[in-house]
Parts: C-alpha cells; structure tokens; sequence
C-alpha cells in the first residue's frame, strides 16, 4: 500500500500537522502558518504552500509561505498585490493559482515566480479554485455564488484583463449564497463537477454540455465536499457537524429522512465541518472540523479507524497527498529533521507581486516533461524556457563553451514543447469531435421520435 499523508491546517496561528494516514505517526510540525479554506496546497509533493490572511480589516495584510518537507520554519515568504485565499497548483507544479478577495485570479509559474496572468474573474472574492484532471481547465467558485470554467488555453493566448471577462468557458449562476467548495471527477473536458454553497445546495454539472445535471437540497449550510473516485456517491460536510452521502447516479426516490438523493450520514463531530478529503483509492474519508479533530472513516463501513488532535483551534484544510521520499515514517521526527536538514533541497523564489512588463506577460513558455518517480525540487523538468534562456546569455557573457550546450537543451526542450502542445490540441479536438457526434445523434432521435 502506497503511504499516504494527512496535512492539516488552521486559520489561527497553530501551524501545519502532518501524520501518516495509516499508521498515525506523526511526521514534522511546520510552524507559522494561519490559513484559510482551501488555501493549503501540496505543489507537486515538492514543498508546501499556503496563503495567509492574518488581519482581514487590512488589505495589505495577505502573503503565501513556502515549507520544504525537511523544515519547520518557513523558508520563503511572498506578498502578492492583495491578500489571496484559495491557493491551488496543477499537478506537475508547474504553476501556482491563488484568488484574491477582490475577485481577480492570479496565476504564477512556480519556478521563477514570475506572475504570468492575472484577470478579473468575479465580482465578489475568489472562494475555491480546482484543475481538472488533464490540466486544460481551472474551475472557480466566488463569494457572489458563480462558478465559471476557465480554459488555460485561452488564459495563455494573452488576452488583457479587459476582455478576461469573456475568457471562461461557462459561467454558472444557480447558486444563490456563495460557493463553498468544488470537486471534480475525471474525464477531461467531460467530466462532472460539484458545487457546494451557502445556500444549503449541492449542484451537479455536466462539463461537456455545460448543464445543470442535478440539484440536492441539505438539511444544513455546507463547507466542503468530497467525491468518491468511483463517482457513485459524494460526501458533504454541514455546520450542523455531519457528513452527508448524497448518490451521483442513483435514482430520485431515498429511504432517507434527509432528502432526495442523500442517503446517509456519518456523525460524530461536535463543531461543523470545515474541509473534507479522501484517500486515493477511496477506502477512507478525512474530515476536519471547528472542533480541532481530524477524524479518518472507513467509506464501506462508515465507522471511524483514526482520530488526529491539531495543535489548536479549529481546522481549515485537510489534504491527504502521497509520502515524498524526503520523509521516513521509520524514524522520529527529530532525528528526521536532523538528518535531513543538511540536504539542501532549494525551493523556487518568492512570487512576483506584479508582472515586469506586458511582452513578458505574453512570453509564456514552460516544459513539463513526464513525471517520474523523483521527488526532487526543481529539477529538469521544473526549469522554464525563459530561465534556461537567461542562463545562456549569462554564460554568452562569459565565452563560456557551455552556452552552446544549454542553447542546444534550449532547442529540444521548445521540440518537446511542440510535441506536447500538439497532443493537447489533438486531446481538445477528440473532445470536440465526440460532443459533436453525440449532439447529433441526440438530435437525430428527437427527430425520429417526433415523427
């Protein structure tokens, strides 16, 4: 069985917890960390990033702190133009998106810092933000109720912040309060998603066509969600301090006394549900709460295998990420600091505040080659075209014999590049192709059936 980790955080200053899923070892307490929902990411497995809200009233008061698996402290320490609070990598880490209150999204590449995009993509602040599972869309819920799909494509064919406007794929209005949480299931550009929000709803949409597919109603104002990978149910967490099981794909009618399509709870949390999770193979449910507990579940027999305490105060974030292989659940955690904090692993620099300039705004070029089994940081794969470049003028300057070297993984790094483009356009018009074909052939049997 593959290890799994649980990184919890909370919106008071009591740092990040972190234990094995399984084995409930603790590993390393990282200090300094007060983090509102869905503002803890895992870049990669690399290192960890969360953003910070510490004064509200202020609205300089907003930064995102870095962590390397090794260390405890805080390493690297960014302030971006506005407080950001949801904070999201796609999952090569190769980019970083956060959501400012003001509405507008911000989207950096990890490795440099470099602020490629911003736009304005609500009215309200940005409350969650999700990729989906091949990377080409980003998902947004806001504070004004709206959930809208962002094509990274068009995100990246430089268009300025006036007409960003118009830059998503579909905006969703049905929600009435603002959105709490969204998942996403699989399948590309066909793929669901699910909505929670204030207005004591859960809504399911279909990608492809851009639909309402279904609409539960729950007894209590909800938090956050979690999908089940087989997507035949999906958990949500209440104020009321339960998780609801509401069905995906079975019919209207419930033997549950709570509504249409819920057919179950789990129960046992004092305070409300503030963040849900799940293992990779769905066997077990993490949930966090207002009451500072992480309680771990068994799916099948709903019972509780595992409770964790966080240092203090309520949680706000719960991930469960797979183990780096910086981190050894066979030693303590002090002789695993020791022994690791002479590794050196370098983290990326701190993220840009504005962009230098609108031509390196529309100069977004980035490899991301396969993942493999190391976990380095910053490795070949996580070097831009652009730093490459800036590395073979500094060696030009120095008649060094290197340069040409570095121009030549230059040339195959924009080769793969193309390569990669091409089989994303192939990905999206394969899509399209089957939408198409699938619109006709329903078409074709509403005729058939009318005649």
């Amino acid at each position: 069985m593959e290890t799994e980790l649980v990184i919890a955080s909370s919106p008071t200053d009591a740092g990040i917890s972190c234990w094995d899923l399984h084995t409930g070892v603790e590993h390393l307490r990282y200090k300094t960390c007060s983090s509102p929902p869905h503002g803890l990411a895992s870049i990669a497995g690399r290192f960890l990033a969360s953003s910070q809200l510490r004064e509200p009233k202020s609205s300089s008061s907003g930064s995102i702190l870095y962590w390397s698996w090794n260390k405890p402290q805080v390493e690297v320490k960014s302030f971006p133009a506005e407080p950001i609070k949801p904070l999201v990598s796609n999952s090569e880490g190769t980019y970083i998106v956060g959501g400012g209150i003001s509405g507008d999204i911000y989207l950096w590449e990890a490795a440099t810092g470099n602020l490629l995009n911003k736009w304005h993509a609500h009215y309200r602040g940005v409350s969650c933000l999700v990729f989906n599972d091949d990377q080409s869309l980003l998902i947004s819920g806001s504070e004004d109720g709206c959930v809208r799909v962002w094509s990274l494509f068009m995100i990246f064919g430089g268009v300025n912040t006036e007409e960003a406007r118009h830059l998503y794929e579909y905006s969703f209005h049905e929600h009435t309060l603002k959105v709490t949480d969204i998942k996403i299931g699989y399948g590309g550009c066909n793929a669901i998603i699910v909505s929670a929000s204030e207005d004591r709803t859960c809504k399911v949409w279909s990608l492809s066509r851009g639909k309402l597919l279904r609409n539960i109603v729950f007894p209590s104002i909800l938090d956050a969600i979690a999908l089940d990978p087989g997507e035949h149910v999906f958990y949500a967490g209440g104020r009321d301090g339960k998780i609801y099981i509401a069905a995906l794909n079975a019919p209207g009618a419930s033997n549950s006394s709570y509504g249409l399509h819920i057919i179950g709870s789990l129960s046992e949390h004092s305070k409300a549900i503030t963040c849900l999770a799940s293992s990779a193979d769905g066997s077990l449910l993490v949930s966090g709460s207002e009451d500072g507990m992480i309680r771990v579940w068994d799916t099948k027999s709903r019972n509780i295998t595992r409770i964790f305490r966080h240092a203090k105060g309520p949680v706000s974030n719960v991930l469960v990420v797979r183990q780096p292989e910086h981190l050894n659940p066979g030693t303590s955690i002090n002789t695993q600091a020791s022994s690791l904090r002479g590794h050196g692993l370098l983290l990326p620099p701190p993220l840009q505040k504005y962009a230098n300039s609108a031509d390196e705004n529309a100069y977004i070029k980035a490899f991301i080659s396969p993942q493999t089994a190391s976990n380095k940081l910053l490795d070949d794969s996580y070097i831009s075209v652009q730093t490459m470049e800036n590395l073979i003028k500094e060696l030009q300057k120095q008649g060094s014999s290197a340069a040409a070297e570095l121009d030549v993984e230059r040339l195959k790094v924009e080769q793969q590049r193309s390569v990669q483009t091409i089989q994303q356009w192939k990905t999206i018009y394969e899509n399209l192709h089957q939408f198409c074909v699938s619109e006709l052939l329903d078409g074709n049997h509403v005729e058939s059936t009318n005649g």
